[in-house]
């Protein structure tokens, strides 16, 4: 079984790094690792360059954002399991894909999804947030739910199936997307409570206030597109699930 691992970039310089050292240090000999790079003005490129031996395929070229790279990424994999892994990111250590490969070893799983910890952007020890998720129910979605996207891995025949990233939504399309994997076409997933990823704070739907309003907007419009019946709640519930990931730890 062959599990690509797709990771978008753009000026990441500082970050790229960890999250290449981070795939190349899997014990599960099977990875393909993309890197889709949206033509960085600063030094990724020549640091990717200096990994070339770890990385299958690098795309460089202007894309639409994070979400559009997302879907080069998902083109160009040959793997029969996508995962992403931001650029900001790192596996929490060597046996996460070998633990992804055991879990799809199941034929009747299509997807499965871990939990995972923001860390301070300059102490990566320090944990700012504890994202723990849950095995997946019917109406789940309509609460705010989603799996964190870091952890998510699915067979490429999903997305071969039901498409991939949404570009109408730029900073929900996550979300957008397990709406409609999970709610509409009822893929069979598994939770798995173990902390697979370590995140850096400060990507791009938590890095303003403005852009945690405009995400919520976007779920929303995701659940109306699909004409699902959402509460008037909606935005207080999605937000309020999240408060005590602040609090609890590992």
């Amino acid at each position: 079984m062959k599990i690509s691992v797709i990771t978008a970039v753009y000026n990441d310089a500082e970050t790229i790094e960890d999250t290449i050292t981070s795939v190349a240090g899997q014990t599960y000999p099977n990875v393909e690792h993309i890197i889709v790079d949206g033509m960085s003005t600063d030094n990724t490129l020549s640091i990717v360059d200096r990994h070339r031996s770890d990385i299958a395929v690098v795309i460089s070229e202007k894309d639409s954002g994070i979400y559009d790279a997302m879907n080069k990424g998902i083109a160009a994999a040959t793997g029969d399991v996508v995962g992403i892994l931001n650029a900001d990111d790192m596996y929490e250590h060597d046996q996460v894909l070998a633990r992804v490969a055991e879990i799809f070893s199941d034929p009747e799983i299509d997807a499965c999804y871990a939990n995972l910890v923001y860390v301070d952007r300059k102490d990566l020890t320090k944990i700012v947030r504890y994202w723990t998720s849950r095995p997946f129910t019917p109406g789940l979605c309509f609460k705010g739910w989603l799996p964190a996207h870091p952890t998510f891995f699915v067979k490429k025949t999903v997305y071969d199936q039901c498409g991939g990233f949404d570009l109408d939504y730029k900073i929900q399309s996550d979300f957008e997307l397990t709406l409609r994997l999970f709610e509409l076409h009822r893929i069979r997933s598994t939770y798995v409570p173990e902390i697979w990823v370590r995140m850096r704070m400060g990507g791009t739907t938590n890095k303003s206030l403005m852009n945690i309003i405009k995400g919520n907007l976007e779920s929303y419009r995701a659940c109306k597109k699909h004409q699902m019946k959402v509460s008037p709640m909606f935005f207080v519930t999605k937000i309020g699930a999240r408060i005590p990931q602040f609090f609890r730890r590992p």
